[in-house]
């Protein structure tokens, strides 16, 4: 049997036998399936360690099957604020349902950064909602083979500033149009969401008016 230290991320817990439970863990080394013994027992010292909306410390004993035993678990930074704004907290479920699902056959490393930025978003009041969720559907959409071209339109002619677009769901580009609300403002942010840590999108000032147009772009590119 051989013990792995890493830091996790709950995805999701389940209730087994009297006191235990069945846990989906985010790591940087990818999904891990572990039991956490006598966990739901008053007295446990495991459970301050597996919540949810936070970044734990665990070591996890492999045995002989693929579901390992969790034998320690420290919860490092527990993201609070999630749990106090509805809204944040039903995207805050909606990101930890999908990346659980893909994450079971898209082995990245990348999710956990993902989440973890996108809880660090949520946590932070003075970070839009918006902002966070289009940082999420649009790194979520590279991670499952869906990068959004910001360069070529969907018959690979090269974007023009000074044309609209609208997107093309059955393409999953931008297709021009004379109609479209998709303008080189929008493009310039989204190519900066897609390619700057969410910390430092949230620092750009002046895109409230092109938030909404983005939001709904890059939540029908990810398809979640």
């Amino acid at each position: 049997m051989s013990a792995e230290r890493t830091q996790a991320i709950v995805l999701r817990r389940t209730n087994f036998g009297e006191a235990d439970r069945i846990l989906t863990l985010l790591t940087p080394l990818g999904q891990r399936s572990a039991i956490a013994r006598g966990v739901r027992r008053e007295k446990s010292k495991l459970a301050g360690g597996i919540e949810l909306f936070g970044v734990s410390d665990v070591v996890l004993q492999q045995g002989k099957g693929d579901l390992a035993t969790l034998t320690s678990a420290r919860l490092i930074h527990f993201y609070r604020n999630v749990l106090a704004d509805y809204d944040r907290l039903q995207f805050g479920y909606e990101v930890i349902k999908s990346v659980e699902r893909a994450s079971r056959d898209i082995d990245e490393p990348e999710w956990f950064d993902v989440v973890q930025s996108v809880f660090a978003g949520l946590d932070a009041l003075s970070v839009q909602l918006q902002l966070t969720q289009i940082w999420f559907y649009i790194h979520y959409a590279s991670l499952t083979g869906y990068d959004l071209s910001f360069s070529r339109d969907i018959t690979g002619v090269p974007l023009n500033p000074e044309r609209t677009y609208m997107y093309d769901i059955s393409e999953r580009g931008l297709r021009p149009s004379v109609q479209g609300d998709i303008s080189a403002d929008h493009i310039k942010f989204l190519r900066l969401v897609a390619n700057k840590p969410l910390a430092a999108v949230a620092q750009i000032g002046g895109v409230e008016r092109i938030l909404p147009d983005c939001w709904l772009l890059a939540r029908q590119h990810a398809g979640v």
